[in-house]
């Protein structure tokens, strides 16, 4: 699809032999030439940017870098392939070109850095679902499966299902192979029996494409499972199935390979004798070289072990030296932190205050702003109770009341040190929904069990401070709370349907709003991910790393 994508773009170059030359780089990279193809996607790229064609210039490059992503013989940093072409992506603010650069960036840490891999992946995801891309969901579950089979199976569990709801009987192809993912999910883990529930409703679907292929692997997990469980009847069974597959399929390519090596043995038996005659001849050769460099080679490694005696003592030495220096400059450095520390908690202190003025009388102003909103609206239209308003009105006064107390006698830790993160989250999301201004819904996943006191209150300030923008800035008629965790990595995703910013223009460093946000998250060693187009909403993606 992509490929697609990109080769109708490249028919609007302003130079016929720029696409000539990227089509004819795609036949080569159909044949396997890569090295061929990635010379021409380099000639084609100088071409657009002669005429100053940026987006082919960037469709170029998403091509280089896949094909210097799979090649170990070309001397360039693929990566600043990928980054040119995600700049370009974010100037023109195209959802489309932004999935495909994400995509790639998880693609390329899925082995290398895996945490920061499913990172781009929920990115990705968050992109695919605004423009409603099922391809692109389906591929990030696909993917997000495989990456945390080994090290999160709940959550790789729970991605098979999300796939699973995906797919229906006109995808039988997709359908079949997730299936049989799903069931080698299940062997890995040693639950064979999980495993053949996902073979036997693989079974009864019928593949349009590769049939012979995939019943051959079906069958032979079919063969393993049982005989992992005992039940040697069906494996027999299941054995026989995968042998008349296999057979059918290496018929053809044994005739065609008979025929071939027939007229190869007639060939090799003239040139064996030719090559025993050489063979001789550089025998008695090597075994001269060999006994040379035999010499040679025994002379050299006695003077690099004195030597390397000698560069050990030196070494000792030296580092009898360090040890002392070490010493020294630690002594000085505990001096300085236990000042500084002293200074930080004074500081700390300070800031404590007017954080928790902000972050818990902020958010509860904002909703009895809403209220007394909704007051005013209420009492010329009388659509809701006059009454059941005050009420709500008058509790709120009471909280921020309480709060502010609460706040004075430092002992403000809020529901988090009662109820947990969650419940928290819920219960603010809940308050702000009944003013009937904006319906906020929380979605969770692998918060069985609770985090560390701080942490869990960190993280509820941040989601507290998110939704307060919203409410003040966002302008938004629905937002959604989604709190994820995987292993060592907690993900927090807050998205609105508001009208959006121009990320570029907002100042970071200052303010006690998205300022405050990134100090916190930056204090728990946390990444901040903002993405936002003006009129269609925002999404704050925030990783945080559990220990």
């Amino acid at each position: 699809m992509i490929c697609n994508t990109l080769t109708q773009q490249i028919t609007k170059a302003p130079k016929d032999s720029a696409g000539f030359y990227f089509k004819k780089a795609e036949a080569l990279n159909d044949l396997n030439k890569h090295s061929e193809a990635f010379n021409l996607f380099i000639k084609a790229k100088n071409i657009y940017r002669i005429y100053d064609d940026k987006d082919s210039v960037a469709i170029c490059n998403l091509r280089l870098f896949r094909q210097c992503d799979g090649q170990n013989d070309l001397e360039y940093d693929c990566k600043s392939f990928l980054d040119a072409y995600n700049k370009r992506a974010k100037e023109k603010k195209d959802t489309l070109w932004l999935i495909f650069a994400n995509y790639n960036y998880a693609s390329l840490y899925f082995n290398k850095d895996p945490e920061l891999s499913a990172a781009y992946y929920h990115k990705t995801l968050s992109l695919g679902k605004k423009i409603g891309r099922k391809q692109t969901i389906a591929g990030v579950y696909a993917n997000l499966a495989l990456l945390y089979t080994e090290t999160a199976p709940d959550s790789a569990s729970y991605f098979f299902k999300e796939i699973l709801q995906l797919y229906t009987e006109k995808n039988p192809n997709e359908l079949f192979s997730s299936y049989i993912n799903y069931a080698n999910f299940f062997q890995k883990k040693g639950r064979h029996n999980e495993a053949i529930v996902q073979l036997k409703k693989a079974e009864k679907i019928t593949p349009d494409r590769f049939r012979l292929n995939l019943n051959k692997v079906l069958f032979l997990k079919f063969a393993e499972c049982y005989k992992e469980i005992g039940n040697y009847k069906q494996a027999y069974f299941y054995t026989n199935k995968y042998n008349e597959v296999k057979d059918s399929i290496n018929n053809t390519a044994q005739n065609i390979a008979i025929a071939e090596l027939d007229v190869k043995y007639q060939t090799a038996e003239k040139e064996k004798q030719i090559l025993v005659e050489q063979q001789k001849k550089r025998q008695n050769r090597n075994l001269f070289i060999g006994a040379v460099g035999f010499i040679v080679l025994g002379g050299f490694i006695t003077f690099l072990m004195l030597k390397n005696s000698k560069r050990k003592r030196l070494i000792a030495e030296q580092g009898k030296e360090l040890e002392t220096q070490k010493n020294l400059t630690l002594l000085k450095e505990q001096e300085i932190s236990t000042i500084n520390a002293m200074v930080e908690g004074q500081e700390k202190e300070r800031k404590r205050v007017a954080e928790d003025l902000h972050d818990n009388l902020g958010s509860v102003l904002a909703t009895l702003k809403l209220h007394f909103e909704n007051l005013r609206i209420n009492k010329k239209r009388q659509k809701v109770d006059q009454d059941l308003l005050f009420d709500k009105t008058e509790n709120l006064i009471d909280e921020a009341y309480l709060k502010v107390r609460s706040i004075a006698h430092a002992k403000n830790s809020g529901v988090i040190a009662n109820e947990g993160l969650l419940v928290a989250v819920q219960m603010m999301a809940d308050k702000i929904s009944s003013a009937n201004k904006i319906s906020i819904e929380v979605v969770h996943f692998g918060l069985d069990t609770p985090l560390e006191n701080s942490l869990e209150i960190a993280v509820f300030r941040i989601i507290q401070e998110l939704t307060t923008n919203i409410l003040k800035h966002g302008q938004a008629a629905n937002a959604t709370i989604n709190v994820s965790r995987h292993d060592a990595m907690l993900t927090i995703i807050v998205e609105d349907n508001g009208i959006g910013f121009n990320v570029n223009e907002i100042d970071l460093k200052t303010g006690m709003g998205l300022h405050s946000i990134r100090t916190r998250i930056e204090h728990i060693k946390g990444e901040l991910i903002i993405d936002s187009t003006q009129n269609k909403g925002t999404t704050i993606i925030i990783n945080i790393p559990i220990e």
